[in-house]
């Protein structure tokens, strides 16, 4: 399985302009990484630049875009040039993307950093009292799995002894399983978000970032964390398993 890492520059202003006109702000509402999907679904196919992340600045228009994709930068130009919207090549324009291939394997053992935004959240399979809320959280909510951690430690109220930097690594690692051994796990920061999906409100969860470093321990269940991802919402920013050099903290673009 051949994995190309994408890189394409945007201008935020250009790409705010797009959702705008395209109807994807909705009473005040926008959800960026849903807006995504949709742009990098028209452009090139659906699922093709997938997981994504975005790195944009709140004073800066200047932004970019990583993906993972199965194929390199000429292949997507070449789609982009047979399908991709106008409207769309003013947010992403083709002849500035960039790519390169990734290794072809990651040994057994190999000692790897990584860069993840994650949605930590966990599906409920029964029905469960929310004493924050005063009223049950149904079968099937999709809840922050700290606040799950605590519901059920303290089901009378809150409690001290959890962090989210522990339910969060603990959350990651089951997620993994025994394809990677999680050597340190740092929270670096965390922000809550309402995700939107088509024409409807979508549920409100966590937006964590974390950094660590990890250990392969199978290489091809590490290879498919790597080129689908890690964790829900794998199509609309989250999950995307960027790699480091170990044990060195990552300066935010």
């Amino acid at each position: 399985m051949k994995i190309h890492l994408i890189h394409a520059p945007l201008d935020m202003r250009k790409f705010h302009r797009w959702a705008g006109n395209r109807g994807l702000i909705r009473n005040g509402s926008f959800d960026a990484g849903y807006a995504f999907h949709v742009l990098l679904s028209a452009m090139f196919g659906k699922g093709v630049l997938q997981p994504f992340r975005l790195f944009a600045s709140e004073r800066r228009a200047n932004a970019a875009l990583y993906a993972y994709a199965d194929v390199d930068e000429a292949e997507l130009r070449g789609t982009a040039a047979a399908v991709a919207p106008p409207d769309c090549l003013d947010v992403i324009e083709p002849d500035t993307m960039r790519s390169k291939p990734m290794p072809s394997r990651f040994a057994q053992g190999r000692r790897l950093g990584f860069d993840l935004r994650l949605r930590p959240v966990r599906r409920l399979h029964r029905d469960l009292a929310d004493a924050q809320l005063g009223r049950p959280l149904s079968r099937g909510a999709e809840v922050d799995a700290f606040r799950l951690e605590v519901m059920r430690r303290f089901p009378s109220g809150w409690g001290a002894g959890v962090t989210r930097e522990s339910v969060y690594a603990e959350w990651l690692c089951q997620r993994f399983g025994d394809a990677v051994a999680v050597e340190e796990c740092r929270l670096v920061s965390v922000n809550r978000s309402r995700a939107v999906r088509g024409k409807n409100g979508g549920p409100e969860g966590p937006d964590a970032i974390l950094h660590g470093t990890l250990a392969v321990a199978n290489e091809e269940t590490f290879a498919g964390f790597l080129r689908n991802g890690v964790g829900r919402h794998r199509a609309y920013g989250y999950g995307m398993l960027l790699l480091r050099p170990p044990n060195k903290t990552v300066p935010e673009r």
